[in-house]
């Protein structure tokens, strides 16, 4: 160690000199080099050592871990006392609960059984008590949940409807069981709330199998088809692969879902074009669909009186079904099930509804002075001759009355008593657009609405994912 302290100290003054004369004597500094390599070589290692040796001295300074205290600490822990903690749980009393819909098939014991429950007492309630029987008993699709105890005996049981005459309230049912074990009713009345909820799908076969999928309401898609009925032929022109994204409203009691509202965006992409449309409506008018330019949406006359059904025989000429000659066709088929609802498709008065050989039943509507349409094969009739009807509202149901060969409605467009081909109805006239009063109040609508629409683009996206 002392030879290397030696040869440090030795060599810093040739270092300082040998940097002194670099900068103004580089030609003598070469001579060196090449005179003296080796003195040089030893000096310049020297200071590299006695720098790095400086550096590791410095990083030594610390305490050796090895030599600090160590410290042991013990703490006694008490074990809780298990059995009484047991016998805590034993006084405890468990209430389950469920939900189930109510079916028209129910009796009292049924349905209580479908909820887990097993309680004669309750069953026998419900049947004797007018109230609760007319509730519950004979009604399809109600929610009704129910709080009971371990033994599988009913607590409370609570179920919610709408209100018929308002479609903004909804009235509740609560029966109770006291401790003595004897029961009581009570029903009141509460406002419903509106909430907005977003969906979307993706076609595949129909608008209708997509919308199933995509778990949306059968109303907002028939909402959707006759938005849109105007621009797009959801029979013939709908492309495998068109996407659809919307917006709509649901009536809530309780944060349970009982009926849903309008549709209140929508955005459709078809064959590589996306239509869209947000409902608006102006102070003091009636309500309308728009498109995000400002274009009204609405017009005379639906394209179909049938949603998401098949068309299977067009206008024209044709081999009859059942009498096997060519003959004209004087409208258009929609095969659907026996039973789904047939719609007017524009405002008019009912001129008939009967019975009319081979058209069955048989209901046709006068819209003005000389246009009118015919929905024949009906297995109901729901309207009256001389009732006044609104575009939507429905007329009667599919079936197979007259002169058949399967569940279908046959559907005409006169006018002035001469049958038209009824595709030409989509084209029928439109409203006026946006007033410029009424501009800025919409542009703000459509600006959140496309926010809406495209969190649904988005949450469509992710379900494919």
């Amino acid at each position: 160690m002392n030879f290397f302290n030696q040869l440090v100290t030795k060599a810093k003054p040739y270092s300082l000199e040998l940097l002194a004369m670099a900068k103004d004597h580089s030609e003598t500094l070469r001579q060196l080099l090449a005179r003296y390599p080796k003195h040089i070589t030893t000096v310049v290692a020297a200071v590299l050592l006695g720098g790095g040796g400086g550096a590791f001295a410095v990083a030594n300074l610390g305490p050796d871990a090895a030599k600090l205290p160590v410290s042991t600490l013990v703490e006694t822990i008490q074990t809780p006392n298990l059995e009484i903690q047991v016998a805590a749980l034993e006084q405890l009393s468990l209430k389950l609960y469920r939900n189930d819909i109510t079916r028209g098939s129910d009796t009292a014991e049924s349905l209580l059984r479908r909820l887990g429950l097993v309680d004669s007492a309750a069953a026998n309630y419900i049947r004797k008590t007018p109230e609760v029987r007319q509730a519950l008993l004979n009604r399809s699709g109600r929610n009704v949940s129910v709080e009971a105890n371990e033994q599988q005996q009913m607590l409370r049981l609570t179920t919610r409807w709408l209100k018929s005459d308002n479609d903004s309230q909804f009235q509740r049912m609560v029966i109770t069981r006291s401790a003595d074990n004897k029961f009581s009713v009570r029903t009141d009345t509460a406002p419903l709330t509106a909430s907005v909820r977003m969906a979307g799908g993706t076609v595949a076969s129909s608008l209708y199998a997509a919308s199933d999928e995509a778990r949306l309401p059968d109303t907002v898609t028939r909402q959707l088809a006759d938005v849109f009925s105007g621009q797009i032929d959801f029979h013939r022109a709908l492309r495998k692969g068109a996407v659809f994204s919307v917006v709509y409203e649901t009536l809530e009691a309780e944060g349970e879902p009982l009926r849903t509202g309008r549709l209140l965006s929508a955005e459709i992409t078809n064959d590589k074009k996306t239509y869209d449309a947000v409902w608006f409506q102006e102070p003091g008018q009636k309500g309308a669909y728009y498109t995000m330019d400002g274009d009204s949406l609405r017009r005379a006359f639906l394209a179909s009186p049938v949603p998401y059904s098949r068309r299977t025989s067009g206008f024209g000429m044709r081999q009859h079904p059942i009498l096997h000659t060519q003959r004209a066709h004087t409208g258009v088929d929609y095969a659907a099930p026996t039973g789904t609802p047939v719609m007017s498709v524009a405002d008019g008065v009912v001129s008939e509804s009967s019975y009319q050989g081979a058209y069955g039943n048989m209901v046709v509507i006068q819209h003005n002075a000389n246009q009118s349409t015919v929905y024949a094969h009906l297995s109901r009739m729901n309207v009256r001759k001389g009732q006044t009807i609104k575009q939507g509202e429905t007329v009667g149901a599919v079936g197979s009355t007259g002169l058949s060969t399967g569940p279908h409605l046959h559907f005409e467009f006169r006018i002035n008593g001469r049958h038209v081909d009824p595709l030409t109805l989509a084209q029928q006239g439109s409203a006026e657009p946006i007033s410029a009063a009424m501009r800025p109040q919409f542009n703000q609508r459509t600006q959140y609405a496309r926010s809406q629409l495209m969190a649904a683009a988005q949450m469509r996206q992710g379900n494919v994912q």
